[in-house]
């Protein structure tokens, strides 16, 4: 058979194109891929958002070279479970994403569990609430790192009870993560005696306007207004509260709230509330350092507890990776996520383990805010109240039926 030129400059080049297609696999083969997921525009860009980006590639930088290279990318879910999903598919499906991290919103998060389950690829939770990704919507490759709401309505839901804070009303976000909030804090509450008067839900999300629901929570005759939402919802429905001076009649509840948000309300309004994170950048010699590392990739949202926990939960998945080599942990969520629980968390953000659910055990710590004459920088905003130890602070094993948790 004759070949005419172009059929033979056409093999030359293909020929010539077969070692740099070689390259690139095998560069591919030894590299890992990790996805941001969640909000970088609504109500939880600053409890999360570019911040989180940042405390992923800051973790990755401080990994160092350990004969494999990672890439980091990032995508906005807008608080939409099906979008949030869709972009989870295309990431472990075309992109050769190994690792989706963060994603708030409990929604999303569980839509996006979804996925990783059944393409077996890790997910670590960093940002969302819901205890129920360690419970009906557990999974192998799934990790749930920083906090749930089984830890924040026993921590802040239970200080306020024992304080007296005997009757409730609330205000929650009408998605899978306010009614879980509002869920579990009821059971402390009912458990210790106490009674709920009543609730409002409200719309998620778009809902700026919190006077309705305000009202009826000031008529109900609770002693305690406790708030089921999070983000930009916490600082206007707070702000709201101070300005119709319901913070004068009954006591709030903040059931979920970061640095970050008392921050945006300063302490004039904020001033004490508790609230409860596993993170604080004062809390010790530890988290100083690192956040004095953090600040200059982010100085004007310092860390919170999903910054901090999204910056350990990198570092240890990558450690984990290190451990059994790059080709068995692309192949298997499932195998790095097992990894990962075999080894304990320790660096300047978080020291603890991951739990046979996938549970992150960490301490949890009740905080008040200042007063505006004990802060003494813009940032020095908490007193430590209390610390719960990790095996006390979380929902024990065996209440969360987890299907593959061996009894």
């Amino acid at each position: 058979m004759k070949l005419n030129r172009r059929a033979l400059l056409g093999t030359a080049a293909a020929t010539a194109a077969l070692p740099l297609v070689t390259r690139r696999a095998r560069a591919q083969a030894n590299s890992i891929k990790i996805g941001v997921l969640n909000d970088m525009s609504g109500p939880y860009r600053d409890t999360g958002g570019p911040s989180s980006v940042a405390a992923v590639k800051m973790a990755v930088e401080e990994f160092g070279s350990h004969g494999f290279d990672v890439e980091v990318i990032n995508a906005d879910h807008q608080n939409k479970p099906d979008l949030g999903a869709s972009i989870a598919a295309q990431w472990y499906d075309r992109d050769g994403v190994d690792l989706i991290i963060d994603v708030p919103t409990s929604s999303v998060a569980l839509a996006v569990a979804g996925v990783a389950k059944q393409k077996n690829k890790l997910h670590i939770n960093v940002g969302a609430a819901t205890s129920e990704l360690t419970a009906g919507a557990c999974s192998p490759s799934l990790i749930h790192y920083t906090y749930d709401t089984y830890m924040l309505a026993k921590s802040t839901g239970g200080a306020t009870v024992k304080a007296g804070g005997d009757s409730w009303y609330f205000i929650t976000a009408d998605y899978a993560f306010g009614k879980q909030l509002q869920s579990d804090t009821t059971s402390f509450v009912t458990a210790a005696g106490g009674k709920v008067m009543g609730s409002s839900a409200y719309p998620f999300p778009g809902t700026t306007d919190f006077s309705s629901f305000l009202v009826q929570a000031q008529a109900s005759g609770a002693k305690v207004l406790g708030f089921c939402n999070a983000g930009a919802d916490t600082v206007n429905s707070i702000k709201q509260a101070n300005e119709f001076g319901i913070n004068a009649k009954m006591q709030i509840a903040a059931m979920l709230m970061f640095i970050t948000d008392v921050h945006a309300l300063g302490l004039d309004v904020a001033k004490g509330l508790h609230l409860t994170e596993s993170f604080y950048w004062d809390l010790n010699d530890r988290t100083r350092a690192f956040t004095k590392r953090f600040v200059p990739r982010s100085p004007t949202n310092w860390p919170n507890m999903i910054h901090a926990g999204d910056y350990s939960g990198t570092l240890h998945f990558l450690k984990a990776v290190a451990a059994i080599g790059v080709p068995a942990a692309k192949q298997s969520g499932a195998a790095i996520a097992e990894q990962m629980k075999a080894m304990p968390v320790d660096d300047d953000a978080f020291q603890g383990t991951i739990r046979q659910d996938g549970r992150g055990m960490f301490n949890s710590h009740l905080f008040e805010v200042k007063q505006p004459a004990e802060s003494k920088a813009p940032w020095d905003l908490y007193k430590l109240v209390q610390t719960t130890p990790a095996a006390e602070a979380w929902r024990p094993l065996a209440d969360g039926h987890c299907y593959y948790v061996k009894a």
